[in-house]
């Protein structure tokens, strides 16, 4: 299976790309089919059972109103995030839907919204069943979808032959690989960066300037996170009364290094700073996006929302405190960071896993962490070698990194762990580039392991707030 750009960095809505971006695609799509077989206008009931993972952090994750936008036939890319809540209110105090902005129908969320905290369906952890209802209260369709991570939506046909089709060329043409052996083997055969035969896929796809200019968009969506992130102030919702600290940390490093306030994450003045302002200036970028992440906020998935901070932070500290090598523009350098981090995403999403739930954190600030170690690396001058250690450097050192959000909210431990993934990512590039790429643990060999300790994982410490930290907090 070949893996675009596009799919691993998507534009969408806050707080968790498995548990909203996901949810919302699937209600999206369950009613799309039945547009399809002509049953959408004698539906009169849709009912959703929300299960396993889904169930268990879905009110956290704002699982039920992501439910409620796709049932709409809202896009997480194209959603006015803000207006969300002001929707779901409409829907709540009327009680009526219009399905697909096309179809009216009664809808009581607290019955038509199941949290089924009893069944973990045995394909996914996260996993949702759909059942259309006609005017004498009989089920007209049926249909089961798994939201496998990162956005990734699979129906029940399709994830019978997920594992089959990861093996499958799209065409002739493609540069397929399946790991990380084959990966710097197709490079060397062909004389290519990792960056440039990923290119070369999303060239069979779409022409070169098309995918050149849709990333630069994804950069641009990032960086106005960025921003925004640095401007809000306040608590973010949901009840744990956790107080925004990008704006407070920005304001703090422009009067400390007297960096320009135009515009917002401007290169401070003087040449990189010799402290650890750099540093600050990284984790501010990181609680940047996830604190927006946290509010529900238009972010892009990196490969996930839980890790949306992670890949953001460390471009932007190439952008504005690396110097870009002579042959390579900066706008050049977002497009090999963020291809190169594909091919690591596509190798984690093939072998393993990127979904919480599955396998962990370590399949989300673990493998945003390695994708950004890999893109880091390739555009300060790394080889494909440099660029394959610094990834399994970045993976190796997450091993095992539970999820256990307290509350289910995106936001203790996850906020701050995106800025723990992203100063490791510069370090583990950092680590790679000052040996030769040679290394004793080969990334194909760490993506495994990841797999069996998320294999190995207790389910309590796999994104359903039953274990770890979010049981060991007491709220004063």
């Amino acid at each position: 299976m070949t893996i675009s750009v596009f799919d691993l960095f998507k534009i969408g809505v806050g707080p968790s790309s498995s548990h909203t971006v996901g949810p919302m695609m699937a209600a999206r799509r369950f009613l799309l089919h039945l547009d399809g077989l002509g049953l959408l206008d004698k539906t009169t009931r849709v009912l959703t059972h929300l299960h396993g993972s889904l169930a268990h952090t879905g009110k956290g994750h704002a699982t039920s109103s992501a439910i409620l936008m796709g049932l709409q036939g809202e896009i997480p890319s194209d959603i006015d995030a803000p207006k969300i809540p002001d929707m779901i209110k409409d829907i709540i105090r009327s009680r009526r839907m219009m399905l697909l902005h096309k179809k009216s129908i009664e809808f009581i969320r607290k019955r038509d919204v199941i949290f089924d905290y009893q069944h973990t369906l045995p394909q996914h952890p996260n996993g949702m069943t759909f059942r259309a209802f006609d005017e004498n209260g009989l089920v007209i369709k049926q249909r089961q979808y798994f939201s496998i991570g990162g956005g990734f939506v699979l129906s029940e046909d399709e994830i019978k032959d997920f594992s089959n089709s990861q093996n499958t060329h799209i065409s002739s043409q493609n540069l397929t690989f399946n790991s990380a052996d084959e990966l710097l083997a197709l490079c060397m055969q062909h004389h290519m960066t990792i960056a440039e035969l990923v290119q070369h896929n999303e060239n069979i796809l779409r022409p070169e300037e098309d995918t050149r200019q849709g990333i630069l968009d994804i950069w641009q969506v990032m960086e106005d996170c960025i921003h925004s992130g640095c401007t809000e102030t306040g608590e973010l919702p949901g009840g744990l009364h956790v107080k925004r600290r990008a704006n407070k940390l920005y304001s703090a490093l422009i009067k400390r290094t007297n960096a320009s306030e135009s515009p917002l994450i401007e290169r401070p003045e003087h040449s990189m700073p010799q402290d650890l302002a750099v540093m600050d200036w990284v984790n501010l970028y990181a609680l940047a996006v996830n604190e927006q992440n946290a509010a529900g906020g238009r972010v892009v998935t990196a490969p996930t929302n839980g890790a949306a901070g992670v890949i953001p932070a460390v471009l932007a500290y190439y952008v504005h405190f690396v110097n870009p090598q002579q042959s390579l523009s900066k706008e050049q350098g977002i497009v090999n960071f963020l291809l190169t981090a594909t091919a690591i995403g596509t190798l984690f999403k093939q072998n393993a896993s990127i979904s919480a739930a599955e396998v962990g954190c370590q399949g989300e600030v673990g493998v945003a962490c390695s994708m950004a170690a890999a893109g880091l690396t390739a555009v300060l001058g790394g080889s494909n070698d440099h660029i394959e250690n610094a990834a399994e450097i970045g993976m190796e050192h997450n091993l095992g990194l539970t999820c256990d959000p307290i509350k289910g909210l995106v936001q203790i431990p996850c906020i701050e762990r995106n800025t723990m993934g992203a100063i490791q990512a510069i370090n583990a590039s950092r680590l790679a580039l000052i040996g030769d790429g040679s290394h004793k643990v080969s990334l194909d060999q760490v993506i495994e392991t990841m797999r069996q300790t998320g294999k190995d994982m207790q389910e309590k410490y796999k994104e359903t707030s039953q274990g770890g930290l979010a049981v060991s907090f007491i709220e004063c």
